[in-house]
């Protein structure tokens, strides 16, 4: 998957005479994208330009279908402004999410809004019988009436991803090795399948979301705590992937060299003492692994639920694993130092336990004051990031920026 680069939509600057018109029509784009409804005017004074251009950049888009013309706002003394929206009718892309413990499915439109509820599938042992499953509920799902044109699949999964192979190539919560998951897929359903890390995905989810105010600048830094742990990083509104997108697997980075043995086979990394398997795992007072692609025995929201119960023992764990966080949290923070880190999975379920944890640590471990209180927004599990990533890599190709030569 070649990169796809965010326009921003409050930095920016116009193509002027000698570069590309497909420059300032991407910039239209995404103005209608974080605008919307917005009129033409608007979009003049948003960019500079005169009336004319604005016509016929919108124009160009109309003629595409990427946008539309909808109700006319209130009049200012002239003629009633027509609204402009980004075309999500009669279109969607399908999301999933596979996890050792379950595999979600969901269809949205082309901004990512949800057309019906989250599925919830097992995830087997047998990567092809799950790719057969999440076939046929696609094909159901996309029967539906009010799914419109399939622009394609985007799959996310917990693990070393080869974007352009469209294969698995390693993910040791699943138990899977060099595993197909384009082909088949495609296949099976006939759609265009996009296929991404899911952390990379969640930091996707952030990057593309429509927001009142701009990112920070500096990287974007996405950290999932969930069966394993994985930090998904953007830089200059892309993904980082590194050489072989394997970049941003800071959860295998050990942080005891005589710590317990991670699913990856090394000893004490950072998910072996952050994952939700290692917080069980600690609560009971048992050895760290199971069964992959399986759920554990006891999940964290009941730990979460006897700590704001009063049980000692479950606050004791939940602050523990803040501890842990806070150690891995502080590498993320001294090889990138983003400015704010947007914090996920079960593991936030109970912030308000594993918080002073996380800052005690990183108090100890910062080496200055503003990286030990940095900004840690936790976005909650049922905001789906990760989901919300997978849409986006089948529809942000859209807005992206263009490849200039």
């Amino acid at each position: 998957m070649s990169p796809v680069r965010q326009i921003s939509s409050t930095d920016f600057r116009i193509a002027h005479r000698g570069t590309s018109r497909e420059i300032n029509r991407q910039i239209v784009l995404n103005l209608v994208r974080t605008h919307q409804p917005i009129s033409r005017a608007e979009l003049a004074r948003l960019m500079g330009v005169r009336r004319g251009v604005i016509s016929r950049l919108v124009q160009d888009l109309l003629d595409t279908g990427l946008v539309f013309e909808g109700a006319k706002g209130d009049s200012q003394g002239g003629r009633k402004p027509q609204h402009l929206f980004i075309e999500t009718r009669r279109r969607c892309a399908v999301a999933i999410d596979i996890s050792a413990s379950r595999t979600l499915l969901q269809v949205t439109d082309p901004l990512g809004h949800p057309l019906h509820d989250i599925e919830e599938l097992p995830t087997t042992e047998d990567a092809g019988e799950l790719i057969q499953l999440l076939a046929r509920r696609i094909k159901v799902l996309l029967a539906h009436p009010g799914a419109g044109e399939c622009l394609g699949i985007g799959l996310v999964v917990a693990g070393l991803v080869d974007t352009e192979g469209g294969r698995l190539l390693r993910a040791p919560t699943l138990g899977w090795k060099d595993v197909a998951l384009r082909a088949p897929l495609e296949e099976a359903t006939g759609y265009r399948v996009f296929i991404e890390n899911s952390t990379k995905a969640g930091a996707l989810a952030q990057l593309w979301e429509v927001r009142d105010t701009p990112l920070p600048d500096g990287p974007l830094v996405f950290v999932n705590a969930s069966d394993g742990v994985g930090v998904g990083i953007a830089l200059d509104g892309q993904l980082m992937r590194g050489a072989r997108n394997g970049a941003g697997e800071f959860g295998h980075i050990p942080i005891d060299m005589d710590g317990p043995v991670c699913a990856c086979g090394s000893r004490g990394c950072w998910e072996a003492y952050a994952s939700v398997r290692a917080t069980v795992a600690r609560y009971l007072g048992t050895s760290l692994s199971w069964p992959a692609c399986s759920k554990p025995a006891l999940t964290v929201p009941a730990i979460v639920d006897r700590a704001r119960g009063g049980e000692a023992h479950a606050r004791q764990v939940l602050d523990e694993t803040g501890e842990f966080l806070g150690r891995g949290l502080a590498m993320v923070i001294k090889a990138l130092q983003p400015s704010r880190i947007y914090m996920s999975g079960e593991i936030t379920e109970g912030w308000e336990f594993v918080e002073a944890g996380v800052r005690r640590v990183l108090r100890e471990l910062a080496l200055t004051p503003d990286d030990a209180e940095i900004e840690i927004v936790i976005v909650p599990v049922g905001d789906q990031p990760r989901l919300r990533g997978a849409a986006a890599l089948v529809t942000s190709p859209a807005f992206a920026a263009p490849v200039v030569a």
